[in-house]
């Protein structure tokens, strides 16, 4: 017997038992006790053609592990993930995702608090699938525990987006410590030379309205030299790509109000299951000051003179200021004109808010205003178009757009003559 065991692979102990059994039974005592018999964990062939149909129509595109928190979510279907994937296998059906060969890169080590580093970033991306239009999703993650506090779309990625979404993490959370974020215009002034002397012997650049808001706020401006830097939000984008696609899909959105509908919902369920734990308890958020108004903070801010009618004038709009308690006239004084989010102005003076009216229009545009009317009263047709006309914008192929090459002929005359 210890020679056939050893023969065989198996253990003394095995060998016995197998020619006990061969002894009662004969050749049919060798076949395992549970070959032919269905296991008691096995999908059922009706949930496995569900879990089939349903990733080829309604969740197709859906990656494995979203799938899985689908089915359970919706369909009440509660699979493993592995399971999940073995079925789909045995239909054919792979995973969309591919993943790529990996980097040797350095890990940069969390920040141990939530609040000390956010990573914000814009992700313009075909959200909607060609239903409607391209958006841009701006929004941050939290360092430390890769919580996501806000986000917002937008049709492109520009200051009100990052405006919006920093001031909601500060209403909501507080002020965060620093702002991690590529070199963007936004952030990041591509001038070289700064306005003031004091910058120049600084060597400082002029701050962008961003900049500007930050510093304001206290908050540090990192810009990240490469895209690997701020991976985290990078990452974030991938998920998001994948993830919210999906939902956008699957909720039929075609428009910007109902896609933020869709991230709404999906912003609350993605922090309970991507959120980490921060190696230190409490929150590095600062308290916002209860007299700081954070509409004075997020907006556009910019310097003009007062003429000598008391009148500001501000991207073809005027704007009379009246007299105050501290002065009856700023006539040739230098205001700050604030453009407010939702497009409304406010002039500030040395810090204090100046009382303002609509000024009337001067006599020459006046003039210009009436005539206009009277042209689109006059012609029927202009009533029924929009106030502001489109300029032509000639063909490729138009004579204007190519370059003036005289005939050869004509050359050699000239030069002959």
């Amino acid at each position: 017997m210890g020679e056939a065991a050893e023969m065989m692979a198996l253990s003394l102990r095995q060998a016995r038992r197998l020619r006990k059994v061969y002894r009662n039974m004969g050749a049919e005592g060798l076949a395992h006790g549970n070959r032919g018999r269905r296991p008691h964990n096995a999908v059922d062939a009706e949930v496995a053609q569900l879990v089939v149909a349903l990733t080829k129509e309604s969740y197709a595109g859906v990656n494995q592990q979203h799938l899985t928190e689908l089915l359970e979510e919706e369909k009440q279907i509660y699979l493993s993930r592995s399971t999940v994937r073995r079925v789909l296998l045995r239909a054919g059906i792979r995973s969309p995702q591919t993943r790529r060969a990996p980097k040797h890169r350095s890990r940069r080590e969390r920040k141990p608090r939530e609040g000390m580093l956010l990573q914000v970033d814009g992700s313009p991306h075909d959200w909607l699938e060609g239903r409607g239009p391209r958006l841009c999703l701006v929004g941050a993650i939290d360092d430390a525990t890769n919580h996501v506090p806000y986000a917002v779309f937008r049709k492109q990625e520009d200051i009100q987006g990052y405006f919006t979404m920093l001031r909601q993490i500060v209403k909501t959370k507080g002020i965060p410590l620093s702002l991690y974020h590529d070199k963007h215009t936004i952030f990041v002034s591509p001038k070289k030379e700064v306005e003031s002397i004091d910058g120049q012997l600084a060597g400082e650049r002029p701050l962008t309205q961003a900049g500007r808001a930050l510093a304001e706020l206290g908050i540090t401006s990192i810009p990240a030299d490469s895209p690997q830097a701020k991976g985290r939000i990078e990452r974030l984008w991938r998920t998001f790509q994948d993830r919210l696609v999906s939902e956008l899909r699957l909720a039929d959105a075609r428009d910007i109000d109902a896609a933020t509908l869709v991230l709404h919902r999906f912003l609350p369920r993605y922090n309970r299951r991507f959120v980490v734990s921060a190696a230190e308890l409490g929150s590095a958020y600062r308290p916002v000051d209860p007299g700081l108004d954070l509409a004075t903070v997020f907006c556009l801010k910019h310097m003009r003179t007062v003429g000598s009618d008391n009148v500001v004038r501000f991207k073809g709009r005027r704007l009379q200021v009246l007299p105050s308690h501290h002065r009856t006239s700023y006539a040739r004084t230098r205001v700050e004109v604030h453009e407010r989010m939702n497009g409304s102005l406010a002039i500030y003076h040395q810090s204090m808010r100046l009382n303002t009216t609509t000024a009337p229009l001067e006599a020459s545009a006046l003039r210009a205003h009436r005539n206009a009317q009277q042209q689109v009263a006059a012609i029927p047709e202009l009533q029924t178009q929009s106030p502001t006309t489109h300029q032509h914008k000639p063909a490729p192929d138009h004579p204007w757009r190519k370059a003036f090459k005289p005939q050869r002929r004509e050359r050699t005359l000239s030069l002959n003559s």
